[in-house]
């Protein structure tokens, strides 16, 4: 008996457990939306655009365990979801992406949408594939998400030829067998070598990365008997409860406080695990691990790509972590040493709370209001530019997946989609939006989409009229601002558009009635627009780390050269 391929599809996703599929439907891809709008469990959720579907997909992904879906038309779908895409790969976020293609049965030119998928989909995604055959539908789809969990996780694209949806097939029983499981255990010798290293060693640390996050249960324990201090990238910001003695910073080097240096001078050991030093968490290759650096990561790849590792292990992060904390003998002392740490801490919040501006909402106050009035595992997604250093660096999280930032592809526009899927995988859970006012333009008609689905993220749109990460780094650099001011723009007037509720928020002695308010409003499903009145005035630790490390790394030359540009600037 003839039945649609799109139900092969649907009973993939269902036995995958998919709760929503978002997406924007066409004239390709018209059957399978038929079929969703009748399955049990999977709600087909209407996105605005595909650029800010991609992103709401990895945003629901990034902050569970479970793989965000997008559906995606032919050509334009495709091209615009490229950005959430790479994002994904980039971050390594799973996402299975259901790309409708072309009619591959007929020979007719130029047909609607038609462009080479798999080629533009290939370079940023584990995996791309195109299903010719409607009997391959089930373990094809199936297979495709084993792919993008295991290992380093990551999209995988799977193109459905137009003729699968547009006719009915004879399909037998269709079965999916799973690929054996990899052998992601790390070598016992390295193991024993590692923990040699680490017991010889004097001022041993630890990095973590996101790819940490499977292993967080055991790292203070970990930590605890090695005694050690602990840095995170941005991405695994979390991974480690910020709240222990022992969390350093997320980072270390010239993106970090004096106080960061002082305890990490004289490192001698460090452990590395679930990372790739890439060019933001380190800002722009600033960092100076010691000779004796400890790499793992389940990715061989990573390895001395960026530092020389003296052993790199290959492994799961669990694994290694179980495997290491079984040769551990005793507990290293680590009194003294939180003790330093905390009177750092001190000398930061000190010097932030001295700093109050008197017609604009201080970075500190405001981020310490959130946390104030936000619930204990609230998430908080932010975008590309100022947004992201500043939560980094105020925000205190004790749990992975809390912090969802654009790291190493760094797409502006990111913070409100990928917040939305936060809401639409942990209905409940507090969920704030920090996007500038410059990366609010690019997808914050998204928020019609949380409207009509009620769900409530808090947007604080960080006003101050500029684009103001590039702006900082331009007159750093050139004492000159080339086209990073932004047109004004009405917020109410897109709240009231978008369903939102709008608040606005003009000085410090406003946040503890604000945001209170607006938090209030999220909690019973409606969205809050909040326009903050941000000071950008004092250049986070990481923005001035940054330009020093860029700056270093020209030749004598050059860098004479922009010293000269921006003295004549400054005088003439």
């Amino acid at each position: 008996m003839k039945t649609r391929a799109a139900k092969e599809i649907v009973r993939a996703l269902e036995d995958e457990g998919v709760r929503y599929a978002f997406g924007i439907p066409g004239t390709h891809n018209i059957e399978l939306y038929d079929v969703l709008a009748a399955a049990d469990g999977i709600q087909p959720v209407l996105v605005t655009c595909e650029v800010a579907g991609a992103f709401v997909a990895e945003g629901f992904s990034r902050s569970s365990d479970q793989v965000g879906v997008i559906n995606v038309v032919p050509g334009a779908g495709v091209a615009y979801s490229l950005a959430g895409i790479a994002e994904a790969w980039m971050d390594n976020t799973p996402m299975v992406v259901i790309a409708a293609g072309i009619r591959s049965d007929t020979d007719a030119a130029y047909q609607l949408h038609a462009v080479d998928q798999i080629a533009m989909l290939r370079p940023v995604t584990k995996e791309a594939v195109r299903v010719d055959r409607a009997e391959d539908l089930y373990p094809t789809i199936r297979t495709a998400f084993q792919i993008a969990r295991r290992g380093t996780p990551g999209p995988v694209a799977v193109e459905i030829p137009a003729q699968l949806f547009l006719f009915r097939h004879e399909i037998g029983e269709t079965r999916f067998e799973p690929a054996p499981e990899l052998d992601n255990a790390p070598e016992p010798s390295l193991v024993e070598a590692c923990a040699a290293m680490l017991a010889s060693a004097d001022k041993p640390a630890i990095y973590l990365g996101k790819g940490a996050w499977c292993a967080a249960d055991l790292l203070v324990p970990l930590a605890e008997q090695l005694g050690t201090p602990i840095t995170t990238s941005f991405a695994g910001k979390g991974v480690f409860p910020e709240s222990h003695p022992l969390w350093l910073w997320n980072g270390f080097g010239r993106q970090a406080p004096k106080f960061v240096d002082r305890i990490m001078s004289g490192c001698d050991c460090l452990l590395a695990i679930g990372c790739r030093f890439g060019e933001v968490t380190t800002a722009s290759y600033g960092f100076n691990p010691p000779e004796n650096l400890i790499h793992v990561d389940i990715d061989a790849d990573v390895f001395n790509r960026n530092y020389p590792a003296k052993l790199a292990i290959r492994s799961d992060s669990r694994l290694f972590v179980e495997a290491l904390a079984r040769l551990i003998d005793g507990q290293r002392p680590w009194e003294s040493l939180a003790g330093d740490i905390a009177k750092g801490h001190a000398e930061v919040l000190d010097r932030w709370r001295r700093r109050s501006s008197e017609r604009l909402v201080t970075p500190h106050r405001l981020f310490a209001a959130l946390q104030q009035h936000c619930r204990d595992d609230a998430i908080f997604a932010t975008d590309s530019g100022n947004g992201t250093f500043l939560a980094m660096e105020h925000l205190r999280l004790e749990g992975p997946g809390r912090f969802l930032a654009p790291t190493d592809f760094s797409c502006m526009g990111y913070s409100v989609p990928a917040a939305i899927g936060a809401c639409f995988a942990h209905p409940g859970r507090d969920v704030v939006a920090l996007p500038g006012d410059g990366a609010f333009l690019m997808t914050g008609l998204e928020l019609i989409t949380a409207s009509a689905n009620r769900m409530s993220p808090l947007v604080c749109v960080l006003r101050d009229g500029e684009l103001s990460q590039i702006s900082q780094f331009q007159k750093m650099m050139t004492n000159r601002v080339s086209a990073s001011v932004l047109p004004g723009y009405d917020l109410e007037g897109f709240a009231k558009a978008t369903g939102c509720r709008y608040f606005r928020l003009v000085r410090d002695a406003e946040l503890d009635s604000v945001l209170p308010s607006a938090l209030e409003l999220t909690r019973t499903g409606t969205p809050a627009l909040v326009e903050v009145a941000i000071d950008y005035g004092q250049k986070t630790y990481f923005t001035k780390g940054a330009v020093k490390n860029v700056f270093k790394r020209l030749p004598m030359g050059d860098r004479a050269a922009n010293i000269l540009r921006a003295i004549g600037r400054r005088v003439f």
